[in-house]
């Protein structure tokens, strides 16, 4: 096998994982900051503004979970390319919304489709390229798309929001997620046995290559099992707090702390750029520690026990940013480092548990439970509570109970699973 074709296949991989995660945490940013200028220009409540998201992400929830089945039969190309074409008419077409139904149904439909088709399958190509120690450092560098997003739009939107109107940032945004699309469907590979090869991580020839026997577990069979099951409600509850936080974080700061527009747009560009080096630095860290304790299931569990105990400490200083705005800083460098964790470290602990060749219908199932429950929920309740409470402090005492729920499921996630007999940390060997 050649192995810098390997290496450069899988880089390729990762280079169209990272602009997909660009293009999908490009629209929970812009959200957190469009949500004003919207509130304001359309006449909408923050709540009803924010049933456009949930609604969004409910679509993005059932379309991630056939984008596993298109996965598995024909690769990435088709998801990335059918979310080019969405995720920019999401954008282009609510930039003309003058009503409430112009704005929820484009918003919706289109971004939920768009989107839809690019966590599961940026997710499931690293994963299905490497394996083991390699997986963790891989997935923080395609990882790394998100906060680089949310520093490089935040401060994009910041200077057009300033100068022009809401309409124009949405349609500038829709030709950005067009573009890096494009590139990630053109870079996109197929699994490494299409090219005869195997996963970084794998050596092949040597008695602990297993890959080409790996069991192939049914959707029925995985959902049977607790471990699945524990991971989704580690994931659900841990996305749901952190989509409330993502959402009205920017308002919280504007309407609660009192600060300006630009301040609050500022702090939450420090989530961002913290993001971009803790995404690569948390993605080595989870691989030394699957080194370690030499068994990769019990060192992805050990970093979903790490993600929510450290959004908890987030939420508790962002209540405290009242106090003094260190607290918003720290507040946000924390999140940075849940933000690093949490999703890679869900998908990872369920690719070491039933293997990369199953993982994609499986995933995508999941993905269909945990985001049409997670980030609606919270990005609603988020708004909802505002506007009945007045202020943001139940929105994010709700979040830190989901952030609470997800450290208590995460300590009981089982580190082997059985089928025919046979457990499945039996191949995490070959991974290591």
């Amino acid at each position: 096998m050649d192995k810098s074709k390997q290496n450069k296949l899988g880089h390729m991989v990762v280079l169209s994982s990272f602009l997909a995660v660009f293009v999908l945490f490009g629209y929970r940013s812009s959200f957190s900051m469009l949500l004003g200028p919207m509130n304001k220009g359309l006449g909408l409540s923050v709540s009803a503004l924010s049933t456009g998201y949930s609604l969004m992400m409910v679509i993005y929830a059932i379309t991630a979970y056939f984008s596993g089945m298109i996965i598995d039969k024909w690769g990435t190309k088709p998801c990335y390319a059918l979310g080019a074409v969405f995720t920019a008419l999401g954008f282009l077409i609510t930039s003309q919304a003058t009503t409430y139904l112009t704005y929820l149904i484009p918003y919706s439909l289109c971004a939920g489709i768009g989107t839809g088709m690019l966590w599961v399958t940026s997710t499931v190509s690293v994963r299905k390229w490497y394996v083991g120690k390699n997986y963790g450092t891989m997935w923080g560098i395609a990882f790394a798309g998100a906060p680089l997003a949310q520093v490089i739009l935040s401060l994009g939107l910041k200077s057009v929001l300033t100068t022009m109107d809401w309409r124009v940032a949405m349609r500038g945004l829709s030709v950005v997620v067009f573009v890096a699309l494009i590139i990630a469907a053109l870079a996109a590979k197929k699994s490494p046995e299409t090219y005869g090869m195997v996963p970084v991580g794998v050596n092949p020839g040597t008695k602990n290559d297993k890959s080409a026997a790996e069991y192939l577990w049914s959707v029925k069979e995985a959902f049977s099992k607790f471990a699945i099951w524990g991971d989704i409600i580690c994931f659900c509850t841990c996305v749901c707090g952190e989509f409330l936080a993502w959402t009205q974080v920017v308002n919280y700061w504007v309407k609660d702390v009192h600060l300006s527009l630009s301040t609050a747009t500022y702090l939450y560009i420090v989530i961002g750029i913290c993001g971009i080096f803790t995404m690569p630095i948390l993605g080595i860290l989870a691989d030394r520690i699957v080194v370690k304790v030499g068994n990769e299931i019990k060192g992805r569990k050990i970093m979903l026990i790490m993600a929510p105990s450290l959004g908890i400490i987030a939420v508790l200083l962002l209540l405290l940013s009242k106090v003094s705005i260190v607290f918003a800083v720290i507040a946000s460098m924390i999140f940075a480092g849940y933000w690093a964790i949490e999703p890679g470290g869900c998908a990872g602990y369920a690719g070491s548990v039933y293997g990369r060749k199953s993982l994609g219908r499986i995933w995508g199932l999941a993905t269909l439970i945990i985001m049409g429950i997670g980030p609606a929920t919270g990005s609603f309740i988020g708004g909802y509570f505002y506007d009945v409470f007045g202020s943001y402090k139940n929105s994010l005492l709700f979040a830190l109970g989901s952030f609470l729920i997800s450290l208590i499921v995460a300590f009981a996630l089982p580190l082997s699973v059985t089928h025919s007999g046979k457990k499945a940390e039996d191949k995490v060997s070959a991974e290591i």
